[in-house]
């Protein structure tokens, strides 16, 4: 049985930081797409940035200040969130799937999710 389990979530002032983890049971941080999404209030889920093979994928707004890693040893993947807005504010959710690269801004393509974390940015 997958099962993909989030920590680090919390609040924080604008500008700060917060470090997002996702450990993963039951399947290989390193033989899936990995990816972080977040959900904000009334919407649906949006892509953040994703780890497949060597490679790092990021929504254009959060890249230089957000960086996705993998510890294969830990089976964890982390989300390091630097700078970040209250437009941050949010639900975040690690997800894992055999998904091909074009694909992996895509929800649908996932085939587990974790339970979520919340992200609060504010003053």
């Amino acid at each position: 049985q997958v099962q993909l389990v989030e920590s680090g979530g919390g609040f924080v002032q604008p500008g700060g930081s917060l470090q997002l983890s996702c450990t993963a049971f039951g399947l290989t941080v390193n033989g899936y797409g990995m990816a972080w999404f977040r959900q904000f209030p009334g919407k649906g889920r949006e892509f953040v940035a994703a780890f497949k093979g060597g490679s790092t994928y990021y929504k254009d707004s959060v890249k230089g200040r957000f960086t996705i890693s993998r510890d294969n040893a830990k089976n964890t993947v982390y989300l390091q969130m630097n700078y970040l807005e209250p437009e941050d504010t949010a639900v975040y959710y690690c997800a894992a799937g055999r998904v091909i690269t074009s694909s992996l801004r895509f929800e649908s393509n996932y085939a587990y999710w974790g339970q979520g974390t919340q992200v609060t940015v504010s003053s």
